[in-house]
């Protein structure tokens, strides 16, 4: 989940996936899968793919890659309901744990397909975003919602009780209400096109803080977290930056199937596409070992108890093997104004990194750059999927992966069809509550010590914005400094003075307190505010580089590409009316003539007759 200064980092871009030679790395899937096609372009960037983003690889190939992708964002997933849970009553309430892991998985599913069937098309994985966090914990710190001093103590709290459920439910609908009303906001950018008149007035120092300030206000769940016990933490960090940094290089040989080649050993680079499970699987067994040996203490009150895996194990016994999540299961959602002000902070940044996403994915799957038109599109289906995030009840909206678009550049493979797959993953995940409560059992400084690098990889995601920027330029050094400090120092001075921001309109002093302990907000809108006003050069303040590194976005010949027609025909059908190319989110179709002079003079003759040929192959614009 990262802003678009990222999508320049990721896959063919990462100096991480490359060897010394200057090839790039795919794995045995991708080796497998190339067969007589291996070396040939197949996409307009001059990418080699086994699978460009249209082509549909072998059902066993869509299957694992797809179950692959899941797991890349297998970490994303579990944390935000685990970080929730705490704000929301539930931190001795396991099976409840489980079932939220459950539903976000299934949400997720569900919003994928919508994206990559009828929004963007581009293979891009939808899930829960960090941006919503920052503001969520901030409405749940209001002293309305503050959590019973009875609902920390284990031994007084039965999960099966109605006061108990009264009381995390309230607090559940509450978030769904803000999410719900929020989501239509963005529903209306993204299919009014507003998104592309709001581009033009944000860049990296408007960003840079934004992205920065999601990260680092969760210091405090992650130290929470890890410092259970911090040997355990520690461990998992020292597996993932073992994996992750020193053996990314390192394949590992494993049986792979090739037409030509029969059975043989493939080198694949487990390290680099897995490394976060690996190293938190290792953590998870050592912990396991430890309990059963007694190394780690039995005394509830003792420190590293909670390292403990016999402690959770119930809620596996107790988890359903089945179950369907359903929209409403908490309840009927309520909304409230403080809510609603907060969320739309997360919005409008998770907004800001998806269209970052989608020049990446393109990049990485063989297609060409996103145009305005699916741009608009993307942005209103995550909406969408924001709204049906609200409904069901994850607690949290939704937003486009980029540790998934990265994953793109490992494997070689950008076709849509293997997210098709990872989303049905996905969606039979989310309906089997065995594998919520699985990952809800996690030993708690495990997950601590996945924190600790995740927020700070956010955090870095965030700075490396300014890599566009003139960062020899005061004015620039002030911008980012200053709108940083001020979103940490302002929301701590909030959160320590409430009784000093009371105008005597409750809902109003709601609205105030979420607003300035939301630390993305404060400095974001400094930023933007500050980056409009002071003077500076285009050049200086990064536009030109930002446009520079989209600059496909208005070549007029890849706004006729299949890769972003709707599917099923709806694409010839309904978008060639006339009047729906007035329609932000429908593609202006240009008459032949016209087409091919505009495409001579951007030079690309050759992928307008590779268009064509698809085109003639594909006819009326039936496939998915």
């Amino acid at each position: 989940m990262t802003p678009s200064s990222d999508k320049e980092l990721n896959g063919l871009d990462n100096p991480s996936f490359t060897g010394e030679d200057g090839k790039h790395y795919c794995s045995s899937l991708d080796r497998a899968a190339q067969g007589p096609e291996e070396g040939r372009d197949r996409g307009p960037s001059d990418i080699k793919l086994a699978y460009a983003v249209m082509d549909v690889p072998p059902w066993y190939l869509c299957i694992l890659l797809g179950i692959q992708h899941f797991l890349t964002a297998l970490g994303g997933l579990i944390a935000i309901p685990l970080i929730l849970s705490k704000e929301l009553c539930l931190q001795h309430d396991l099976l409840t744990q489980s079932h939220l892991i459950s539903t976000i998985f299934f949400v997720s599913g569900i919003c994928t397909l919508l994206q990559v069937l009828f929004g963007v098309r581009l293979p891009i994985i939808q899930g829960g975003t960090f941006a919503f966090l920052t503001p969520t914990l901030a409405m749940l710190s209001l002293p309305k919602w503050k959590c019973p001093s009875w609902t920390q103590n284990a031994t007084l709290v039965n999960a099966s009780s109605p006061e108990f459920i009264e009381v995390w439910q309230t607090r559940m609908r509450e978030l769904q209400g803000a999410i719900i009303v929020a989501s239509c906001f963005q529903i209306f950018v993204g299919f009014s096109g507003l998104i592309g008149f709001l581009m033009r007035f944000i860049g990296p120092l408007t960003i840079a803080p934004t992205i920065t300030l999601v990260a680092l206000p969760l210091f405090d769940s992650a130290g929470d977290e890890a410092g259970q016990h911090w040997g355990i933490a520690f461990m998992t960090i020292s597996f993932i930056v073992l994996f992750s940094q020193y053996l990314k290089d390192v394949p590992v040989p494993l049986p792979s199937y090739q037409r030509g080649k029969k059975c043989h050993l493939s080198p694949v680079y487990l390290f680099q596409i897995f490394p976060v499970l690996m190293g938190l699987s290792l953590s998870w067994l050592l912990c396991y070992v430890l309990t059963v040996t007694d190394v780690l203490p039995a005394d509830p009150t003792a420190y590293g108890h909670l390292a403990r895996t016999d402690i959770r194990g119930d809620v596996l016994s107790q988890a359903p093997w089945f179950r369907l999540p359903y929209p409403g299961q908490w309840g009927v959602p309520t909304v409230s104004l403080a809510g609603i002000f907060g969320i739309l902070a997360g919005v409008i940044s998770s907004m800001l990194e998806s269209v970052g996403d989608y020049y990446a994915c393109a990049r990485l799957a063989g297609a060409p750059p996103p145009p305005k038109h699916a741009i608009s599109r993307g942005i209103g289906v995550e909406g969408i999927g924001c709204l049906l995030a609200g409904a069901w009840g994850t607690g949290n909206g939704t937003t486009s992966y980029s540790e998934n678009v990265g994953a793109l550049g490992i494997t070689k493979v950008g076709s849509r069809m293997v997210i098709i797959a990872s989303a049905c993953t996905m969606l039979l995940s989310g309906i089997s509550g065995k594998v919520g409560a699985m990952l809800a059992s996690i030993p708690t400084p495990v997950i601590g010590g996945v924190f600790l690098v995740m927020f700070g990889v956010i955090t870095a995601v965030g700075i490396s914005n300014l890599q566009y920027t003139d960062m020899n330029s005061s004015r620039n050094i002030f911008i980012f400094g200053f709108s940083v400090f001020a979103g940490l120092t302002v929301p701590n001075w909030a959160n320590k003075n409430s009784t000093l921001l009371e105008t005597g309109i409750i809902q109003l002093d709601q609205v105030i307190q979420v607003l300035l302990t939301t630390g993305m907000f404060v400095g974001g809108l400094l930023g933007f505010i500050l980056d409009n006003t002071i003077p500076g050069t285009l050049e200086e303040r990064g536009l030109l580089a930002w446009k520079h590194s989209h600059k496909g976005e208005a070549d007029i010949s890849q706004l006729i590409s299949k890769v972003y027609d709707l599917p099923f025909g709806i694409g010839t059908k309904y978008c060639a009316v006339s009047w729906f190319r007035y329609l932000p989110a429908c593609p202006k179709r240009l008459p032949g003539g016209k087409r091919m002079d505009e495409l001579k003079a951007a030079g690309q003759e050759s992928s307008v007759r590779a268009s064509s040929e698809r085109d003639s192959e594909i006819g009326a614009d039936t496939r998915i």
